[in-house]
């Protein structure tokens, strides 16, 4: 399931694009509950998607085979 420290495979991009693309309905759910009206900020929601996406890539990129931070072991 993890692929080794410092390393990331196709598979990985895929699950931090799934975890993207999940972030978006979640975002703007959030900001219509927040404001109450049905006006969003497009770009704020798809900035958060993209920085949630790249930390689940760096994240993948710091975590080993065993699901360990920063080790293989």
């Amino acid at each position: 399931m993890f692929t080794k420290l410092w390393t990331v495979q196709m598979s990985d991009w895929e699950r931090g694009l799934v975890i993207a693309v999940l972030t978006v309905p979640l975002t703007i759910l959030y900001d219509y509950l927040s404001a109450g009206i049905w006006e969003f900020d497009w770009k704020k929601i798809l900035g958060a998607a993209l920085a949630v996406g790249i930390a689940y890539i760096v994240k993948n990129l710091t975590t080993g085979v065993n699901g360990k931070t920063l080790s293989n072991k």
